[in-house]
């Protein structure tokens, strides 16, 4: 991460038929720094090739992208086992874990009698990735923002 740049880059993230799930086009672009792992590495290999002012259509595969979907990390809990209390629906997602920092999101995707299933993959594991994205910006990382993983505000 020594030579590391700070990324500025606008996009649009399609699935594979072409329907928009995200952009920054109309809002602030993203900042990110190279080899902090912020961004998909698929999308991240792609801009360290690129130059400001350069755009491209990347298309990142499930493996380069939230990697592909894990059976195991699907399971069954007690409903009395949720760290909340209410109404439970299909689609809820939630933290788990004691430090929210780091604790994995997980989704509901069906309620079995007093069971609840759970699913902490990404929604978007197994999924081919479209992104068109443009690199506004890039400038060599400060020692402060390697050490934080964090850019510097206003870039």
């Amino acid at each position: 991460m020594a030579d590391s740049r700070v990324l500025t880059f606008h996009y649009t993230l399609r699935d594979a038929s072409g329907r928009v799930l995200d952009t920054s086009r109309g809002a602030e672009p993203l900042t990110c720094i190279e080899g902090a792992g912020q961004i998909v590495p698929g999308l991240e290999k792609a801009l360290r090739a690129m130059q400001p002012g350069e755009r491209r259509e990347v298309v990142v595969s499930a493996e380069e992208g939230y990697g592909l979907r894990r059976d195991d990390l699907i399971g069954r809990v007690p409903r009395a086992n949720l760290p909340f209390d209410g109404e439970v629906r299909v689609g809820d997602q939630f933290q788990t874990g004691p430090d929210p920092r780091h604790a994995p999101i997980v989704r509901v995707i069906a309620l079995e009698g007093a069971d609840v299933v759970l699913d902490a993959n990404h929604p978007l594991a197994g999924r081919e990735l479209r992104f068109d994205v443009e690199l506004a910006a890039a400038r060599p990382a400060t020692s402060a923002e390697l050490m934080s993983a964090r850019a510097a505000a206003g870039d």
